[in-house]
């Protein structure tokens, strides 16, 4: 993803990356959900033989910003495979993205 991103107005956002957040959340599960106004994705660590699976993180989004960044994974997906080969994908289940 870009460092820097174009609002409509023509100024420049700076992204600010602090250090705590810079080394991230390893995730092999995703869980979304909707309602009216929003996305929820909860990002989970889902650790092979353990009966527990931790939420490492939750976003919430607009119904637009979830939409963005769909189109920001597909184009990232796309790029990805054209350099590296195609990505063979399990079938979610119930809504579920990951190993579970």
């Amino acid at each position: 993803m870009a460092n820097e991103k174009q609002p409509q107005n023509g100024n420049q956002l700076q992204i600010q990356l602090r250090p705590e957040i810079a080394d991230g959340k390893y995730s092999n599960l995703a869980m979304i959900g909707h309602g009216p106004n929003e996305f929820i994705i909860d990002f989970i660590f889902a650790a092979p033989g353990m009966p527990q699976a931790p939420v490492v993180s939750r976003m919430i989004m607009s119904p637009e910003n979830a939409k963005q960044l769909m189109y920001a994974l597909t184009d990232n997906v796309q790029k990805y495979e054209a350099q590296f080969g195609e990505i063979k994908p399990r079938t979610p289940r119930n809504g579920q993205i990951g190993n579970n």
